[in-house]
């Protein structure tokens, strides 16, 4: 099933929701009590975001109240992860214990600062980042590429000003949350870099290195 919203796709947000739980492990493990690993890990994403997280209330609203069922949303349904319930729940009962979760987070989450900790997380938290380093710097880097500058340049070529905007952004925010490099390489690693950085530069020396190459690039376009 896609990952990516179809445009105007009426579950979008529910997607983005179950796409965590499919991150973790197919199941619904939220008690009425405590969110599960999944949701924890989008109750942090959308702390930063708390219109997401009305949204998808608004959107398992729609949902519970049409019927997971009916026909009338049977094309939208095809489109979502299939998550299971625990024993002795349904489907339904564990989008609504998702649904009050969320619910009771909306206008009392701050947001929370500190490192991700699943791969669907840091994809969300650093969707840019993740798109460089997994198209770019990926296991069969070296026969793409003869050098990582070249790479940087591929990815310049195409990237928008936004998407240059968001990269550093994302670069700037993972600097400052990893503190030390151990962190750093571990969380490039799950965000798709496949290959160590450049002989003789540090991981983080790096990733500066090339904030401030696409800064360069941004602003005045290329």
């Amino acid at each position: 099933m896609p990952s990516t919203p179809a445009p105007g796709f009426r579950f979008s947000e529910v997607q983005d929701l179950l796409e965590a739980y499919a991150a973790q492990d197919y199941t619904f493990n939220d008690s009425p009590e405590a969110p599960g690993p999944a949701l924890s890990a989008y109750l942090r994403v959308v702390s930063n975001d708390p219109q997401r997280a009305a949204t998808a209330v608004q959107q398992l609203d729609d949902l519970l109240r049409t019927g997971l069922q009916s026909p009338e949303i049977g094309d939208d349904i095809a489109l979502l992860p299939e998550i299971a319930p625990v024993s002795g729940r349904s489907v339904e009962e564990s989008l609504r214990i998702a649904r009050d979760h969320l619910a009771r987070r909306i206008g009392h989450a701050a947001p929370d600062a500190r490192l991700p900790q699943n791969s669907w997380e840091y994809r969300e938290q650093f969707p840019e980042l993740s798109q460089f380093l997994g198209a770019y710097f990926h296991q069969d880097f070296f026969d793409e590429y003869a050098s990582y500058g070249e790479a940087v340049d591929d990815y310049l070529a195409g990237a928008s000003e936004a998407d240059r905007g968001q990269l550093v952004r994302d670069i700037g925010e993972l600097r400052a949350l990893a503190g030390t490099d151990r962190a750093l390489k571990e969380a490039v690693s799950v965000l798709g870099m496949g290959v160590a950085s450049p002989a003789g530069v540090g991981i983080r020396q790096w990733l500066d290195d090339v904030s401030g190459i696409v800064s360069r690039h941004t602003g005045g376009g290329r």
